[in-house]
C-alpha cells in the first residue's frame, strides 16, 4: 500500500480529526477526485480497497500478486476517472478496472493457457455438487484460490462476475468452447477438493 501512495503522491493523515467527516458515496468521492481533492482520493481508496483486494485475490491466487494488481488498478482508476460518466454504479465501473488489470497480469505471465481443444473437454461435464452450495464463503474462496490460474480466471469471470462465455472468449482471446472447457475443469477440480476435505 505504501508504494501506491508514493506513486500517486497522495497526502495521508495520521490523526483522526484530520480525516473528512460524514458518509460520502463513492460517486461523490469520485467527483471530488476529478477536481483534484487529495483527501477524497484517500477516502475513495479506503472505501474501495477491501472489496477490490478480494477481487484481486480471487484472480491472482496469492496476496503478493494481488497487492500488485490492487496498486496498478488504483493507478488506472485515478488516471481514468474522467471516463466515468455516472452511468451505473461507480463501484461496478471500478470493479471492471480491477478485473481487467488482473487479466492483464495473468496474460503477461501466460498463466491463462487458453489453448485447450474442445476434444479435451469430453467427460468433464458433471452436475454441480450440493456440498459446494453449503460451503462457507472463506472456505470456498480458499478452494477457488487453489485452482490453476486459467481455470480460476474463467470460474471467477463466469460464476462470480457474471460474464457470458462469449464475453469471456472475447476478453481472453480464446474460443467459447475453451471457456466452457475451463469452467467445467474448474468445477471438476473444486468437486475433487471438496471431496478431499470430507
Amino acid at each position: 500500500m505504501k508504494r501506491f501512495w508514493t506513486k500517486l503522491h497522495l497526502i495521508t493523515w495520521t490523526r483522526e480529526e484530520d480525516s473528512p467527516v460524514g458518509a460520502v458515496s463513492p460517486e461523490q468521492l469520485a467527483a471530488a477526485c476529478k477536481s483534484g481533492d487529495r483527501k477524497a482520493q484517500k477516502r475513495l481508496y479506503d472505501a474501495l480497497s477491501p472489496k477490490m483486494m478480494a477481487v484481486c485475490l480471487r484472480y491472482m491466487g496469492n496476496r503478493e500478486d494481488a497487492e500488485d494488481v490492487l496498486q496498478e488498478g488504483f493507478i488506472t482508476l485515478f488516471t481514468k476517472l474522467d471516463s466515468y460518466q455516472g452511468a451505473g454504479s461507480f463501484e461496478g465501473w471500478a470493479r471492471k478496472i480491477f478485473v481487467n488489470t488482473a487479466l492483464m497480469h495473468l496474460r503477461q505471465k501466460d498463466a491463462l493457457g487458453m489453448s485447450d481443444d474442445i476434444s479435451e473437454a469430453r467427460g468433464l461435464f458433471t452436475e454441480e455438487a450440493t456440498p459446494l452450495q453449503k460451503m462457507g464463503y472463506r472456505e470456498l474462496m480458499g478452494l477457488i484460490g487453489q485452482l490453476p490460474p486459467d481455470a480460476r480466471t474463467v470460474f471467477n469471470m463466469y460464476v462470480l462476475e457474471g460474464y457470458s462465455h462469449s464475453e469471456i472468449a472475447k476478453e481472453l482471446g480464446c474460443a467459447e468452447a475453451t471457456s466452457r472447457s475451463k469452467l467445467q475443469r474448474a468445477r471438476q477440480r473444486l468437486q475433487e477438493l471438496i471431496n478431499g476435505k470430507k
